[in-house]
């Protein structure tokens, strides 16, 4: 089928988010929702980025990962988000081809950049309570900045490997994405070339990613329960553990919608499962990130409250 149609080629300059097809009540409502959680994404991560750079406690390399984060978390629900709230309330649902591979682009930058800084988080983590003596060499100023480089160049090598693969297909004629944002399987699924080679790529670097990151999560936690169990008093190990729940709970949160997606086959296979799953890890992980960070962290409630009052006495 795919044969006769590349003999019909012609090129296609814009594609048809069709996005949630619901009555235009559902829309509407859909657009508030939507808008509120961006709300929250925007002044969570703003706020959570503002008060590790004014407060001079929050210096570590722990937090200067979690401002990293919160960046990312930030750029690429922006990425998403805006052209998304459009689509709700316009009928005008078209975004140019260039415009879909830009946004694709920067989303599976952000996106892979994540994986590898929540790597980096839990080997953060082991070498401050694994090998505490060695963690001011391990994670000076410079060694920090280098492993944040190197996340982005990763996730940037993936994302150019995953653009290039994608927008090198034909779409003939065929432009309506059953999708609310510019995403791998939906663009597969309307090109009318062979996609056996794309679909090979984006499962390896896919599970790469996913391998490599979360081996280096799994030993780092395995090293640091090892670690904890040790220590002698009840309060010591609550106390050295309780520095790694927000991240445990983030990673659950990012890898488990992840894993979600590859062990249920029919999410896939059919759209609107898709964009469910779409939503948590485009805008719902995104808005939790700052949450879970400033609700289960002693260390960022007291530095909110230490910046609050600073403000305060100035008024």
């Amino acid at each position: 089928m795919k044969k006769e149609l590349n003999r019909n080629y012609s090129e296609v300059s814009e594609f048809i988010l069709l996005g949630f097809r619901t009555a235009p009540d559902i829309q509407i409502l859909l657009f508030l929702l939507f808008l509120l959680i961006y709300m929250v994404i925007v002044v969570g991560n703003i706020s959570m980025i503002i008060v590790i750079k004014i407060d001079s406690k929050l210096h570590t390399p722990m937090y200067f990962f979690l401002r990293n984060l919160s960046y990312l978390d930030l750029c690429y629900s922006t990425v998403i988000a805006p052209k998304t709230l459009a689509t709700f309330l316009s009928k005008d649902k078209k975004i140019s081809y260039n415009g879909c591979a830009t946004q694709f682009f920067f989303f599976a930058l952000c996106v892979g950049t994540e994986g590898f800084l929540l790597a980096i988080m839990a080997y953060d983590r082991f070498s401050a309570i694994c090998s505490p003596f060695l963690y001011p060499v391990r994670m000076s100023q410079q060694a920090c900045a280098r492993l944040v480089i190197g996340s982005y160049i990763c996730g940037g090598v993936n994302s150019m490997i995953q653009t290039g693969f994608t927008f090198s297909l034909r779409f003939c004629g065929a432009n309506q994405l059953d999708h609310f944002f510019c995403d791998v399987p939906a663009l597969i699924k309307i090109s009318c070339d062979d996609t056996f080679v794309n679909e090979i790529v984006l499962f390896i670097l896919s599970a790469l990613i996913i391998i490599t990151t979360t081996t280096v999560i799994l030993v780092s936690y395995a090293y640091i329960l090892s670690t904890v169990l040790k220590i002698p008093s009840t309060h010591g190990r609550s106390k050295t553990f309780s520095t790694c729940s927000s991240h445990i709970t983030v990673v659950s949160l990012f890898y488990g919608t992840v894993f979600f997606m590859y062990a249920q086959p029919g999410a896939m296979s059919s759209p609107e499962k898709s964009k469910i799953i779409a939503v948590f890890y485009t805008l719902i992980i995104p808005m939790l990130n700052p949450l879970i960070y400033s609700l289960r962290n002693r260390e960022v409630k007291n530095a909110v409250k230490r910046v609050l009052l600073k403000k305060l006495s100035f008024h």
